[in-house]
């Protein structure tokens, strides 16, 4: 196996680590009010994330990290023809982590009440906006050659919001947040554990019916790969796993198996995708692939060592943090949950 073919396969189990850890991160964000009525109740799900949001976001700066080493050309073209998207989803990311900080420094409710929503907010754009910009790649994009030879983006903002791409943004949108409800049942007791349970399985139906239709689309795009309809049947099979768990109320097993959905999404964008890493929806000769769009072969090489040393630090210190922090939380657990940090230090 070539290190083209490698690095293809790395970077995708880097975003397989992302869409499940960053997955229900996200999901638990967008349920934060719907969920959790109490600021107790809101504080069980924040301290449940506390721990482990931020490591959880390792996983897409490694990605983005490699990608801009092993092929260059791909990261150029995609941060330029996703400019906005991409822009949108990193103002998010920094608005959210500043409202985890922050809702905590101060006990009034209408402070709260403002980062909460922020939360929400910037927990609902990524987990949209990455499903609309993978469905757009895996559909191919307006790619063309520019007069000084280089691969360059020809289509605008509107060119991303197409019916596939927003077919794909939902499936994301309503994975993460049915994702995210298996965590807190899991992660949590009580009524909070009930509500999730309760709107998993109604997530968890529309989540299916969108997945059907995004995939079923996508098999017939890429109906000469066998691979993509047999990965399908495995995310379905998966995805009604979870269903029925989460009937039957094994959390554990029901985040299990919405983990392995959220990894196969990703394998199957993939496997439609290779060799391509970009495809042109105008020509095939102005598609990237991961021979014309990657590094030299030396930098491969360098970074392959790079990766045998640090990757499995990474997967240890995640395997200690996720293990420590694996007993349930529940609202009982938070003292002086209306009282913040700024109104002790005053008092």
């Amino acid at each position: 196996m070539s290190l083209n073919t490698t690095w293809f396969l790395l970077i995708a189990v880097l975003w397989v680590g992302y869409f499940i850890l960053e997955g229900f991160d996200f999901g638990v964000g967008l349920l934060l009010k719907t969920v959790a009525k109490t600021q107790a109740e809101r504080r069980t799900l924040i301290t449940a994330l506390g721990p482990v949001w931020d490591g959880n976001e390792v996983w897409l700066l490694v990605a983005g990290g490699a990608t801009f080493a092993a092929f260059p050309e791909w990261y150029a073209t995609l941060f330029s023809g996703f400019y906005l998207p991409l822009f949108l989803i990193l103002i998010s990311l920094i608005v959210r982590g500043v409202s985890f900080e922050y809702r905590s420094k101060h006990g009034d409710t209408k402070w709260r009440n403002r980062w909460d929503n922020a939360i929400v907010v910037s927990s609902f754009i990524p987990s949209l906006l990455w499903g609309v910009a993978f469905a757009n790649i895996a559909r191919g994009v307006p790619l063309e050659r520019s007069s000084a030879g280089v691969i360059e983006y020809t289509g605008g903002f509107f060119n991303l919001l197409n019916p596939f791409a927003l077919v794909g943004g939902l499936v994301t949108l309503t994975l993460f947040a049915t994702h995210g409800a298996f965590f807190i049942a899991l992660k949590t007791d009580g009524v909070v554990r009930e509500r999730a349970n309760q709107l998993a399985g109604k997530l968890g139906l529309a989540t299916a019916l969108l997945a059907v239709v995004f995939l079923g689309w996508l098999s017939l795009s890429y109906s000469d790969k066998t691979s993509v309809v047999v990965l399908s049947a495995v995310i379905v099979v998966a995805w009604l796993s979870a269903l029925e768990a989460n009937r039957r109320g094994r959390e554990g097993w029901a985040f299990l198996f919405s983990a392995v959905t959220s990894a196969m999404v990703v394998v199957t964008l993939f496997a439609a995708l290779y060799p391509y890493v970009m495809p042109s929806s105008i020509s095939p000769e102005f598609s990237l692939d991961i021979f014309n769009a990657s590094s030299t072969n030396y930098t491969l090489k360098v970074m392959t060592y790079v990766a045998v040393v640090l990757t499995p630090i990474v997967l240890i210190y995640q395997g200690w943090t996720y293990w420590v922090f694996r007993k349930r939380i529940t609202p009982s657990n938070i003292a002086n949950a209306d009282s913040g940090v700024l109104d002790k230090i005053n008092n």
